[in-house]
């Protein structure tokens, strides 16, 4: 049993949680860009942590279902209706043969995450599902395609319907102010004192040019003393500032190495929340220790039984 995709929508791909221990080939991670989202739609089923969902970015998604079960929606709101009825992001609804679920345009966040009860079966590449078109690996055909008409995605049919919702604590507001903490990264002491307030004390805007591989920034200028260095490995959240001086936040679909000096890094969890800001949204910055992603982290991890 499948679901049978009308429309792709802007951009919908399958995504687990990513392709691990293949960096050292040239081999990107992929995975959600918003892992605190993807892992929580998970939760929700009592789907495995990695289980496959599908990330839609922008909306436009068009699915029918040929056989019951139950989905999550979690991340952003992007106007979901279940033949033609509003459906409520961050629980689970009950998805019956023939029912048609239509995603529009974003009204809160950008990147909202679908999960089907067992998760979505698609065969892995080198472990994962992860869908990373730049590397034509993953997703439905194992060549990198994010989703088309006519595809279909298959799944395990439910006819129990079950019903959770996450706690209010756990919903993020994509509307509020965002502000980020930063770990200091190798050539933090080839930026001069003058330049690493400047950037935690400014808000940078997000550029129109954003993509699962990185997040250019504009703002008040952030120089390195370096005018490059030699390439070595990229975090996922890693801060490379290039020569005209706007940072550039590198995402899940990054490169594995790069020449650009790094003034520091995002937590995964920073990032993720980066990433359901679009074009226009403002962010702000501030110095937060390797401890304090540790701990937030922990807690996040021990919220999910991770």
């Amino acid at each position: 049993m499948s679901f049978e995709v009308i429309n792709p929508g802007m951009l919908t791909l399958i995504q687990d949680r990513g392709r691990h221990g293949y960096q050292h080939q040239g081999i990107t991670t992929g995975g959600p860009m918003d892992s605190h989202a993807f892992h929580w739609a998970n939760q929700l089923l009592g789907n495995a942590a990695g289980a496959a969902q599908l990330e839609i970015t922008f909306g436009m998604l068009e699915l029918r279902a040929e056989a019951s079960t139950t989905i999550a929606l979690t991340g952003a709101d992007l106007g979901a209706e279940l033949n033609g009825e509003a459906l409520a992001p961050w629980c689970t609804h009950a998805v019956r043969p023939g029912d048609r679920l239509r995603f529009q345009s974003p009204r809160s966040g950008l990147r909202a995450y679908l999960a089907v009860h067992g998760g979505f079966e698609v065969k892995p590449v080198l472990g994962s599902c992860a869908t990373v078109s730049r590397e034509q690996l993953g997703g439905l055909d194992g060549q990198g395609a994010k989703l088309r008409q006519g595809d279909r995605l298959p799944y395990r049919a439910l006819e129990t319907p079950l019903d959770a919702r996450v706690p209010g604590w756990a919903v993020p507001d994509y509307q509020k102010p965002l502000r980020l903490g930063v770990m200091l990264g190798y050539q933090q002491a080839h930026f001069p004192r003058t330049a690493l307030m400047t950037f935690f004390s400014e808000t940078y805007e997000v550029t129109q040019n954003i993509d699962r591989m990185g997040y250019r920034l504009a703002g008040s200028p952030v120089h390195c003393d370096l005018d490059g260095i030699v390439s070595e490995g990229i975090a996922y959240g890693a801060i490379q500032v290039p020569k005209d001086g706007n940072p550039i936040v590198l995402m899940r679909d990054r490169q594995t190495i790069g020449g650009y000096p790094k003034l520091g890094c995002l937590s995964t969890l920073g990032a993720g929340a980066l990433a359901q800001r679009g074009p226009g949204c403002r962010v702000s910055f501030y110095p937060m220790d390797v401890g304090e992603a540790e701990a937030e982290r922990l807690l996040f991890n021990r919220s999910l039984g991770l």
